[in-house]
C-alpha cells in the first residue's frame, strides 16, 4: 500500500504492516512471557546477522577478488529486511513507533553530546533516560 500524503506518519504504518504481516505468519508479538520475549529476540537478531550478512555480500569486500560489483539494489533490500526485523523486535519489546521515535531523538541528542565532548570516557548511565 502506498502512502502518497506526505504529512502521514510513514513509522507508524511501517509498525502497523509490521504486526500485520507478523500474525499472518503466525508471531503475536504482544502479551509474551520473558522467556518468550527471549526467544524471540534472540530469533530477530539471528536472522539481523543474516541479513547483515547478504547486506555484506551486496558489497565488493573482497579486495583481492575482481568480480565483484556494488549491487546497490540489493543493499537496498536487505537495508528493509533488517527494518522488518528491527520493528518486530521493537514490537517484541512493547515498544510502539513513537516510543521508537522519542528514544531515537533522545539517544540521538546522547551522540550529538558525546560527540562535542570528545566521547573520551565511556558514561554508562548517559542512556539511562531513554
Amino acid at each position: 500500500m502506498a502512502i502518497n500524503n506526505p504529512s502521514s506518519d510513514h513509522l507508524r504504518e511501517i509498525f502497523r504492516m509490521q504486526e500485520e504481516l507478523n500474525q499472518r505468519i503466525g508471531v503475536n508479538t504482544s502479551d509474551l512471557t520473558d522467556e518468550e520475549k527471549a526467544k524471540w529476540i534472540l530469533n530477530y537478531t539471528r536472522a539481523m546477522n543474516q541479513e547483515i550478512a547478504e547486506l555484506i555480500d551486496s558489497v565488493p569486500w573482497k579486495w583481492w577478488a575482481k568480480y565483484q560489483k556494488f549491487d546497490e539494489q540489493n543493499a537496498r533490500v536487505e537495508v528493509v529486511d533488517l527494518f522488518h526485523f528491527l520493528i518486530s523486535m521493537a514490537q517484541v519489546l512493547g515498544m510502539t513507533a513513537d516510543d521508537v521515535f522519542n528514544a531515537y531523538v533522545k539517544k540521538n541528542a546522547v551522540n550529538h553530546e558525546r560527540q562535542q565532548k570528545g566521547y573520551a570516557i565511556k558514561d554508562e548511565h548517559d542512556s539511562k533516560h531513554i
